[in-house]
């Protein structure tokens, strides 16, 4: 099996499904955001059915593609949501047909509060670099060793950046400091549980890839600018 720290040449099915799950389930825990559910005694957004699996996602991209790649699927994924935003706040703007009586409940679940819709923006971008890059940087440490160990470790810091920048710059100032602090903590920790539980799967996952691919990314030589669009 080649060990590389550059992306695959080309791009198999394989790679392109993993992708387009990463932006599916991306796309959808900002839509379904808008419900609060209650599990237990928990009051979660409903997005955390779904949204941590994208952390997951994100996992399986670094360990076999490498960090280059992910940084491309992070900023596809980035500019994809600008896309389903920008559609809906279109949508919302123009003018309704004169039989049409649903506006109100259109602005409710696909209408962003900008605060709302900066904060997602910011903790998406924290949130994921973080987490491709502390399991890159933790590959190499272990020499490729003892997987949990990376995709856990990435996603405490991954989820806990992205509950604490979302939450704070959402709504710093509109409710007491202590109901802020028990809000990113209860979501940190369900997250950060979810992707315990998947680690299983995430093993299997990510043993499937590196043997049909032929790829298992170490990244030596990777800069790790955020910003670059290289390898």
């Amino acid at each position: 099996m080649e060990k590389t720290s550059h992306r695959p040449q080309g791009y198999s099915l394989l790679f392109v499904v993993v992708v387009t799950l990463f932006v599916t389930c991306l796309l959808t825990a900002n839509i379904m955001a808008v419900k609060v559910i209650r599990i237990f005694d928990l009051i979660l957004p409903a997005a955390v059915i779904i949204f941590p699996i994208s952390y997951i996602v994100g996992d399986v991209l670094t360990e076999v593609y490498g960090y280059g790649v992910a940084r491309k699927v992070i900023w596809l994924g980035f500019f994809c949501n600008l896309v389903v935003v920008a559609s809906f706040w279109l949508g919302g703007i123009m003018p309704s047909a004169p039989f049409w009586d649903g506006q109100a409940a259109y602005d409710r679940i696909l209408g962003y509060a900008p605060r709302i819709l900066v904060a997602s923006f910011f903790a998406y971008l924290v949130g994921e670099f973080a987490n491709s890059y502390i399991l890159a940087k933790m590959k190499i440490a272990t020499k490729g060793r003892w997987l949990w160990t990376r995709t856990i470790g990435s996603t405490l810091v991954g989820e806990g950046l992205d509950s604490a920048v979302f939450i704070t710059l959402a709504f710093v100032g509109t409710i007491p400091t202590g109901t802020l602090a028990s809000a990113v903590l209860t979501q940190w920790l369900v997250k950060c549980g979810y992707e315990a539980m998947a680690t299983p799967l995430t093993y299997k996952v990510v043993g499937y890839l590196k043997m049909r691919e032929q790829r298992d990314a170490y990244d030596y030589e990777t800069r790790f600018n955020p910003l670059l669009m290289e390898p």
